[in-house]
């Protein structure tokens, strides 16, 4: 996709990046599947309480844009587990930036986990 397709605002770049992964959960999600989680169930138990019609939504959205892929683990009932692509691996340094921020400039916030804090996209990314 070209920055001047019709799914993004504008070329800016960090307007496109917000285009993609900018609302309240894309994030939340590869946060998850950083911490090795993988199944739709998993992403439920997560404290943000995502709601389900929500869930589906952001996961067909991560994979549609590269940033996760989805497997099936089980046939009967069909059901998937989702992997960071490389492309979504990448992302790890812009979540560490974003939540040393907010323990730097949010009172109350945590504090972001040492595993996280030291973790490398190259240790994220999805066995070829």
């Amino acid at each position: 996709m070209t920055a001047n397709n019709s799914h993004y605002r504008s070329e800016c770049a960090l307007s496109t990046a917000l285009d993609v992964i900018g609302d309240k959960w894309s994030l939340l999600l590869v946060r998850d599947m950083c911490m090795k989680k993988t199944k739709y169930g998993d992403f439920l138990a997560s404290p943000e309480g995502i709601p389900t019609n929500i869930l589906a939504n952001r996961l067909r959205r991560l994979e549609e844009t590269g940033i996760v892929e989805k497997k099936p683990y089980q046939i009967k009932p069909l059901r998937y587990e989702y992997m960071l692509t490389d492309k979504g691996a990448n992302l790890l340094p812009v979540l560490q930036q974003l939540a040393l921020w907010a323990h730097q400039h949010i009172p109350g916030c945590g504090v972001p986990p040492d595993w996280f804090l030291n973790a490398k996209p190259e240790n994220l990314m999805k066995v070829k």
